[in-house]
């Protein structure tokens, strides 16, 4: 493997200059903040949704919790499953094309498929981490692969109820419920496998480079079925997006947990 580039002039391939939290894309991406990482705020959270966070902080149950949060977005944002008053003034509630849940399924399903587009978007949006690969290598603006790229993040967003704002409560609340689940902890160990070894070495330790939205396994088994190339990852907490226990009928089946990208130090195990 030959050495890492120059980590600056890799960022700069890897971010985006504007972004919607409280730390820089590049330091977000860094091999520095894999090892040193702070909390990520989104912003307008606390603003926007502050009665949400009030009734989960005064919940103790980590499955009533579950409920709270689910039945708060589907009122919230009008979803189908949203238990209304029976009013006879009320508006009926909205059937939008997708929500945060389709979603979820979209990328367990396939991670290049619209719905995985619509995630890499969003993770563009507030991380500023760009997406550099979705079916093809995804050069900077103006190629065509970016354009299918957009093509995709429309149709899986158009005639929906503020999708964004659903990911970014449901990235809240997944921060939310590994913060009591690891209470003493700032990483996760996770798996990754592919078909590729990694490309470049830092100070003799192989470098994982990430997609901005990536898939990854707690359990290395599991690993071993997208290739034989295992790596083992720290994951920053703060950079886990969803994991499969977070919400029922989530990602469950693969132990999978979905990761933000960047410049990772990874161990070998295969």
């Amino acid at each position: 493997m030959p050495p890492l580039p120059e980590e600056r002039s890799l960022l700069a391939q890897l971010t985006l200059p504007l972004n919607r939290c409280n730390v820089p894309a590049p330091v977000l991406a860094s091999l520095a903040y894999q090892q040193y990482p702070v909390s990520l705020q989104l912003d307008g959270i606390e603003t926007f949704y502050p009665e949400l966070f009030d009734r989960l902080v005064a919940c103790r149950d980590p499955r009533q919790r579950m409920s709270i949060f689910s039945d708060y977005m589907a009122v919230r944002f009008r979803l189908p499953e949203a238990r209304l008053a029976l009013c006879p003034d009320a508006d009926p509630v909205p059937r939008p094309q997708s929500n945060y849940r389709k979603l979820l399924l979209g990328w367990l399903f396939d991670s290049d498929s619209d719905a995985g587009a619509a995630w890499r978007q969003w993770v563009e949006s507030r991380f500023g981490l760009r997406t550099i690969y979705h079916h093809e290598l995804i050069p900077p603006q103006d190629s065509d692969a970016y354009l299918r790229y957009m093509r995709a993040c429309v149709r899986a967003t158009y005639q929906t109820n503020d999708l964004a704002g659903q990911l970014d409560l449901l990235y809240c609340f997944c921060q939310y419920q590994l913060a009591h689940l690891y209470p003493m902890q700032q990483h996760l160990t996770l798996y990754r496998g592919s078909n590729d070894a990694p490309r470049y070495y830092h100070e003799q330790q192989p470098v994982l480079l990430l997609n901005n939205l990536s898939s990854c396994s707690s359990d290395v088994d599991e690993a071993y079925r997208f290739g034989p190339k295992v790596v083992e990852l720290q994951v920053p907490l703060s950079k886990i997006v969803c994991f499969d226990t977070l919400l029922p009928r989530g990602l469950n089946g693969e132990h999978e947990y979905m990761v933000l990208g960047g410049i990772y130090k990874v161990r070998q195990v295969w």
